[in-house]
C-alpha cells in the first residue's frame, strides 16, 4: 500500500491506448465517471504489477477490452485532477497501447461509463485531456503499420 500512496502523492497513473484496425484505425474511448469527458481507461499503477500490466488492468476494469500491450509507453501527458475537496493534483500519465483482441460482454464497470470507437482522427478531435493529442497523433504516425497487420489477422 505505500507504493502505491507513493503514486498517488506524486500523480503517476497509467492509460491504455486500445486499438483496433477494421479496416480502419480506430481508439476506443471511455467516459470519465463524474464530468463524462471522453477519455482513455487509465488509473494508479499497482503495486504488484508493472505499469503496462497496470494499464491493461484498467482496460479490463473500465472498458472490458483485453488485448497485448506495449511493453513500454508510447508516450506520457500532463492533467490536472481534481480532488474530492475541490484542489488539483498534477498527474503526469504514461500511455500504453493496447492491440485488442477480445470485448467482454461483462466487466467490474459496465454500466458506469459509455465506450465508443472511433476513427482515430475523430478521437483526436473529441478526447477531453488537451495533452493526449500529442500523444495519438504520434501514435498515428508511429503505429499505422500496424493496421495492415491486425487488419491481415482478422480476415485470417
Amino acid at each position: 500500500m505505500k507504493s502505491e500512496a507513493l503514486f498517488r502523492e506524486h500523480g503517476k497513473q497509467v492509460a491504455a491506448l486500445c486499438w483496433r484496425a477494421r479496416p480502419v484505425l480506430e481508439v476506443l474511448l471511455i467516459t470519465s465517471l463524474n464530468s463524462k469527458r471522453w477519455i482513455l481507461p487509465k488509473g494508479w499503477p499497482e503495486p504488484n504489477l508493472t505499469a503496462a500490466q497496470s494499464a491493461a488492468r484498467e482496460a479490463f476494469e473500465e472498458a472490458g477490452v483485453t488485448g497485448k500491450i506495449s511493453d513500454k509507453p508510447i508516450g506520457t501527458y500532463h492533467y490536472l485532477k481534481e480532488k474530492k475537496d475541490g484542489s488539483g493534483l498534477p498527474c503526469s500519465v504514461d500511455v500504453f497501447a493496447l492491440a485488442v483482441t477480445k470485448q467482454l460482454h461483462d466487466w467490474p464497470e459496465k454500466g458506469a461509463r459509455t465506450l465508443a470507437w472511433v476513427p482515430l482522427d475523430q478521437a483526436i478531435a473529441q478526447i477531453g485531456e488537451l495533452g493526449l493529442r500529442p500523444v495519438l497523433k504520434d501514435f498515428r504516425k508511429s503505429y499505422a503499420p500496424l493496421r495492415h497487420v491486425a487488419a491481415a489477422r482478422q480476415r485470417a
